[in-house]
């Protein structure tokens, strides 16, 4: 079924997670970071380059592909994707150096970001695209620059440049959305960010579903955009699944109790609440809390 169709008719939902995350390998992540009440994070060029270091030699280190990025004066975007059950330890490291770092050379004391990193699940093509874009995009909403290409602390001239410099960035993923033909993706994205300028897309740290009207906005505006995406972006079940969790349910199995709880928590993770998932799937709310409590 068309993600769009399943979006309006509000089958699929998607919020932003600050406390409890999901870390499972391979689940790619819109995640943001924002600095503590009305601080900034980078006051000096050499403090976005020293983030930058970070991410490179970090999403070695803990084999996290990282897509695309964005570092905005009091926030950071990126959009990721963990080899293993890390995602915590990554960003916990990454930004605990920074911290560390930046309050020793301004003289602060006290937490530089505020509370707990936000995640959203991507969980189709036209999602990662559109969080793609956005982040891209996110300098000229706040009012920085006209033209995101000359934003010097994102990964956009990675996805626009025909002869683009080396990087432990990879957009090869997103690119693949737009095009079978290799020649063409970067001129698609380049489109899409130069007429997507125009979109209003407003603040996705106040609203959780800011990027969901930004994909719906993108329909609207780009024909190619509405064809049916392939499933590049991830391995998660569509929602379609939840039909065959009667069989799940039913069965005793270990690999089964598996498939189900790993059904409830994207479940969880697309915002539906435990009481709506127990409507959902036509059981109770305490069936619910065992589903969530197996262990492997």
């Amino acid at each position: 079924m068309d993600p769009f169709q399943l979006i309006e008719e509000g089958k699929i939902k998607r919020f932003f997670r600050s406390r409890k995350k999901l870390t499972k390998a391979n689940l790619i992540s819109h995640i943001t970071h924002r600095a503590a009440g009305k601080e900034t994070l980078f006051v000096e060029d050499d403090d976005y380059l020293f983030m930058l270091s970070l991410m490179k030699e970090l999403s070695n280190e803990y084999a996290v592909t990282i897509f695309a990025f964005c570092l905005m004066p009091n926030h950071v975007h990126l959009l990721l994707k963990p080899d293993h059950d890390n995602l915590s330890e990554f960003m916990r490291d990454m930004c605990g150096q920074y911290a560390r770092r930046f309050n020793k050379r301004y003289e602060r004391k006290g937490h530089l970001f505020g509370g707990p990193f936000r995640q959203s699940i991507v969980n189709d093509d036209s999602y990662l695209l559109a969080a793609s874009l956005y982040i891209h995009l996110n300098p000229v909403n706040a009012g920085l620059v006209s033209d995101p290409g000359k934003y010097r602390y994102s990964s956009l001239m990675l996805y626009t440049r025909d002869e683009a410099p080396q990087s432990f960035v990879k957009p090869d993923l997103v690119l693949l959305v737009l095009s079978d033909k290799a020649r063409e993706r970067k001129m698609r994205y380049k489109e899409l960010v130069e007429r997507g300028k125009a979109v209003e897309a407003g603040n996705v740290l106040e609203d959780e579903h800011v990027i969901v009207r930004f994909m719906a906005s993108l329909k609207d505006n780009f024909p190619f955009f509405t064809r049916k995406l392939r499933t590049t972006a991830t391995n998660m079940p569509p929602e379609e699944g939840v039909t065959d969790f009667e069989n799940l349910l039913s069965s005793r199995k270990p690999e089964s109790k598996k498939a189900r709880k790993y059904l409830v928590e994207l479940l969880l993770a697309r915002g539906y609440t435990r009481t709506q998932i127990a409507e959902k799937l036509n059981i109770s709310r305490k069936t619910v809390f065992n589903i969530l409590t197996f262990r492997e």
